[in-house]
């Protein structure tokens, strides 16, 4: 086989969120978000830097929307920040807020790109945090009162809704560990950060498609396999709790199976061996939850990034923060190993364990140091050949009946990467933080040639 094509119905984008691109961060009525305050706080960001800028994306987004078009994309998959268009969370609507999006949706169909809309990327409305942040149910509840005003005002033209990108991040790195926003570091408390994400997710699903019946809506799961380092039993049993800590935690409910049994034993178990302690903290699932998680969905989003190679550490306390170490040479700049395997491995796991009725790669992408040459090109050889081992395993997992219908590259920006700060870029396009000029890099013309041929050669 020399030649890899994608059906013409395939899928093809790029991804972004709110925060890491917007800027305008107090703007127009805009309210204060949990990463607004976060990035405020020293010592929280690599760099010391915060996204109040970012790329400039509020007053940019034509530019942004005319580039996309110049690369081909089918579509386009960001977030709406949900404090610019609710300033205290609910209750009254901040109508700029609002307004920005409606023009970036009618500007994305006047160049026939497809809106696709992630309505929570991790960027919760302060004024909720301070009532308790998604730690009490009533922050699922507003969710999907904001889930309502944004469906009923954009529905007519979105025809693609994600609930929640990465719950699993939102819920252990900002409430476990402190790494994200709202930088909590008390894991009982995150268990129910995750419940009540995934709670918000079951109600607000019924409410879009009220709103907008021709609607696909889906969630958004970063997926990792897990792979023991050796073949000995320590190791075994700890890629095992990965997979279930990680992946079958949300998978599972998503998908009606409930929460993992073998997870919730450990949990339970005095002085349990995964060294975290539940703290009854699963006592927040009412009667009638896991049906309304498990609400059906159209699709699921799968962002992947390498595989997890599991170890058990000689300390329990280690767990699970750095017992799951990446060890291969071929590394992005972030470290992560570059292991389109691993992304084949969950393709087909997603269609032969769970049977979901559709996937899209809703992320996937790689950080490399990307300078302009002497000539203004941005030869990033690198992240080409990264996007086309992981293209190519997407075609064979469709040869294998996987229904995978669509690819969203990360990101169309270089952008504010979380905890990181401006230290890595992913984008398809370089931006220069200081002029906010944009360059089109090498692999991101590649990208669109392989989007208007649908495929590539094999070389």
């Amino acid at each position: 086989m020399t030649r890899i094509s994608f059906a013409d119905s395939f899928v093809w984008g790029t991804a972004t969120s709110a925060y890491q691109i917007e800027g305008a961060w107090d703007a127009d009525g805009k309210g204060e978000s949990i990463w607004d305050r976060f990035t405020h706080t020293p010592g929280t960001i690599q760099d010391g830097s915060t996204g109040d800028v970012a790329c400039d994306h509020y007053n940019r987004y034509e530019e942004d929307v005319a580039l996309m078009a110049a690369l081909g994309l089918d579509a386009y998959r960001f977030s709406i920040s949900w404090s610019r268009v609710l300033p205290a969370g609910r209750g009254a609507l901040n109508q700029a807020g609002l307004d920005f999006y409606s023009r970036l949706v009618d500007a994305l169909l006047a160049h026939n790109i497809a809106p696709w809309v992630t309505l929570y990327h991790w960027d919760l409305p302060q004024a909720l945090q301070d009532e308790g942040g998604w730690e009490v149910r009533a922050t699922a509840e507003a969710f999907v009162e904001y889930a309502d005003v944004m469906s009923r005002h954009l529905g007519d033209r979105v025809k693609h809704w994600i609930t929640h990108n990465e719950p699993f991040v939102a819920a252990f790195l900002g409430n476990a560990w402190g790494i994200h926003a709202p930088g909590k570091k008390e894991f009982p408390k995150a268990l129910r950060v995750a419940h009540h994400l995934l709670l918000s997710h079951g109600l607000a699903v019924p409410v879009i498609r009220g709103n907008s019946p021709e609607s696909k809506v889906g969630i958004t799961l970063d997926l990792s396999p897990a792979v023991p380092a050796s073949l000995g039993s320590a190791d075994i049993q700890a890629a095992q709790f990965y997979d279930g800590f990680h992946n079958r935690w949300f998978l599972d409910p998503v998908c009606g199976r409930g929460y993992p049994q073998d997870i919730l034993a450990l949990y339970n178990m005095p002085d349990n061996p995964t060294g975290m302690i539940a703290d009854d903290a699963m006592d927040c699932v009412q009667p009638g939850d896991m049906e309304t998680v498990a609400v059906p969905i159209d699709f699921l989003g799968l962002n992947y990034y390498f595989r997890t190679v599991s170890s058990h550490p000689h300390d329990k306390s280690e767990l699970p923060q750095t017992a799951f170490r990446l060890t291969a040479a071929d590394n992005t700049n972030m470290g992560w190993e570059v292991a389109p395997q691993g992304l084949y491995d969950m393709l087909n796991r997603l269609h032969t364990d769970y049977n979901v009725p559709a996937i899209y790669i809703t992320e996937n992408g790689s950080s490399y140091d990307d300078d302009l040459d002497e000539s203004g090109r941005v030869r990033d050889v690198l992240r080409q050949r990264y996007l086309r081992e992981h293209l190519f395993v997407c075609n064979q997992a469709i040869r294998n009946g996987v229904p995978l219908q669509g690819y969203f590259s990360w990101s169309l920006l270089d952008n504010f990467e979380w905890a990181f700060g401006y230290l890595q870029r992913f984008g398809n396009i370089h931006v220069d933080y200081e002029t906010q000029k944009r360059t089109i890099k090498d692999s991101a013309y590649w990208y669109r040639d392989v989007i208007a041929a649908r495929g590539f050669d094999l070389v």
